[in-house]
């Protein structure tokens, strides 16, 4: 029993270990010159309301109605995959830049990161979604956020790579 236990807590914290390199190496990589291609726009009414209808329709059976994720996202799954994370204040999303947010949204962890071998239940939105629709659809999670995160995801976003 305790070795199962040492199994599973080293497993968890091998996962955030290569979650944390990923983004590393994803923020190190980006040309900090370059424009913010797909900025988030929280307080457009009209992108908001698209942003919601997208949300419901691709993102809540996984996340939640209420950005809510599913239950110990931060552990793996005996499929060796983590569950889908909340998107409220309590989970990680706020702690990424807009540019990053919509690169993994459009084309995976997998692909965003070079882990070839990174497994998730995270569909790819390429083809599926238009870049518009991303950005709608992040746009209505980070509408959702308290005051005090939108905040500090703006923060984030000045101070984040270009």
């Amino acid at each position: 029993m305790a070795a199962t236990e040492s199994f599973r807590t080293a497993a968890v914290a091998a996962g955030v270990a290569a979650a944390a390199a990923a983004a590393v190496f994803l923020l190190w990589g980006v040309d900090r010159g370059a424009p913010v291609a797909h900025r988030l726009r929280p307080d457009d009414a009209a992108l908001i309301v698209l942003g919601q209808r997208v949300y419901v329709g691709q993102c809540a059976a996984c996340h939640g109605m209420r950005l809510e994720g599913q239950a110990n996202w931060r552990e793996r799954g005996p499929d060796g995959k983590l569950p889908a994370p909340p998107h409220d204040a309590s989970g990680h999303t706020w702690h990424h830049p807009d540019e990053l947010l919509f690169q993994i949204t459009k084309h995976g962890v997998a692909k965003v990161a070079k882990l070839k071998d990174y497994a998730t239940t995270m569909p790819v939105y390429e083809g599926v979604l238009s870049d518009e629709e991303i950005v709608a659809v992040l746009s209505w999670i980070k509408s959702q956020w308290p005051a005090d995160i939108r905040s500090r995801h703006d923060e984030l976003n000045r101070s984040a790579p270009r």
